[in-house]
């Protein structure tokens, strides 16, 4: 399904940050990640999404997901 890009997207952006360099403790690596994901945050923050009415059109299909997405779309 389309939606794992955006998962892909998180793990590859937190391979990026962490390749730079050595760190000194587990903690000066959690602290760099918390700032990456306020980084992206900002980023989605923005409200668009790449190929939304697709990834909708799926979860529309399947009927795990029909129920729950339909009482939030206004027709």
């Amino acid at each position: 399904m389309y939606t794992t890009n955006a998962i892909e997207s998180v793990n590859s952006s937190f391979r990026k940050v962490t390749k730079k360099g050595s760190f000194p403790n587990h903690e000066a690596v959690f602290k760099l990640l918390y700032l990456r994901v306020k980084e992206l945050q900002k980023k989605w923050d923005k409200g668009h999404l790449n190929n939304w009415s697709m990834v909708l059109n799926q979860l529309l299909v399947n009927d795990q997901f029909k129920d729950r997405i339909e009482k939030y779309i206004q027709y």
